[in-house]
């Protein structure tokens, strides 16, 4: 006896705009608090705009870009942000692929790695500042009595002193954000298959060997992803340098988001802040296009 199948219902207008209507408040969302206020910025940057007055001011055209570019404060910040994302990237890179491998190793208990590296990465910036103020104290923080008992008769001032504050703020970045990328390269790892652990042992290769052949190759694309990501907040730091050290001592820690936010909302001069803004942005748009260029380069050379 043949069997009939019941004729499909065509979708209904209400099921056609199901999917858009879904999205709409993600979109409304998008458009109000980035896609406006980007415009806004753009437009901002060709006006003398402040907090003091209403609407944009007077028409500066290019003298914003001008001023910035010749401003003295803008390179030396932009400076202070490029060295700060460099002491934090390469060690949060190279770190989180070095303890994910150690963890990788273990079958049972990886769930403990896996949280006690990832714990301190949801506590808030203002935690971590505090938890480290004390820590960096000076005479009675943990750093300083610890630099005592390896024979450093006098400490520095961990975040007094203008060539150690930087790097303390990037050692305290780094036990704070290491948890995330370490999450990324572990389940990176997890995605080989154990099959090709077994080939490269049967075919001789050493412990050193299928690291270095084997697991660094297959995580090339997480450690693009991870080296991205990690670039691109370094060089958006903000929160902690403003909580330990507010931009000092003599500014040495004084990143671009700072200079922004002090020229923008405590000088109100809007205009201005907005060209910071967009040239900080270029500035990481660069970065994230020369290096996927190196990666894609390098991937094809293989």
């Amino acid at each position: 006896m043949a069997t009939t199948t019941a004729p499909t219902k065509a979708p209904g207008r209400g099921d056609r705009w199901a999917g858009p209507g879904m999205l709409l408040p993600f979109a409304l969302f998008y458009l109000v608090f980035l896609v406006g206020p980007l415009i806004y910025t753009v437009v901002a940057g060709f006006f003398d705009a402040s907090l003091l007055k209403k609407g944009l001011g007077d028409f500066a055209g290019l003298s914003n870009y001008a001023a910035v570019l010749g401003d003295d404060e803008f390179w030396r910040t932009l400076g202070n942000t490029l060295w700060f994302t460099v002491l934090t990237t390469v060690p949060l890179v190279l770190l989180s692929l070095v303890l994910a491998i150690l963890a990788d190793r273990f079958v049972r208990g990886r769930w403990f790695f896996r949280f006690a590296f990832f714990a301190p990465f949801v506590l808030p910036s203002a935690v971590i500042s505090l938890i480290f103020t004390f820590i960096y104290a000076d005479q009675v923080g943990l750093a300083q009595q610890a630099a005592k008992w390896i024979g450093v008769d006098t400490p520095p001032s961990w975040l007094g002193d203008p060539d150690w504050a930087m790097i303390s703020i990037a050692a305290a970045t780094v036990w704070w954000t290491i948890g995330f990328n370490f999450v990324l390269y572990l389940a990176g790892l997890q995605d080989i298959p154990r099959s090709v652990h077994e080939a490269a042992a049967i075919d001789g290769a050493g412990p050193w060997q299928r690291i270095r052949h084997v697991i660094v190759p297959m995580l090339g694309r997480t450690t693009t992803l991870v080296t991205v990501l990690q670039a691109v907040a370094s060089l958006k730091v903000f929160d902690q340098i403003y909580m330990l050290t507010m931009g000092g001592p003599d500014g040495s820690t004084r990143p671009s988001l700072q200079l922004i936010y002090d020229t923008g909302f405590v000088e109100g001069r809007v205009g201005y802040a907005s060209t910071v803004s967009l040239l900080l942005f270029v500035v990481i748009l660069l970065v994230s296009l020369v290096w996927f260029a190196l990666v894609r380069r390098a991937e094809k050379e293989r």
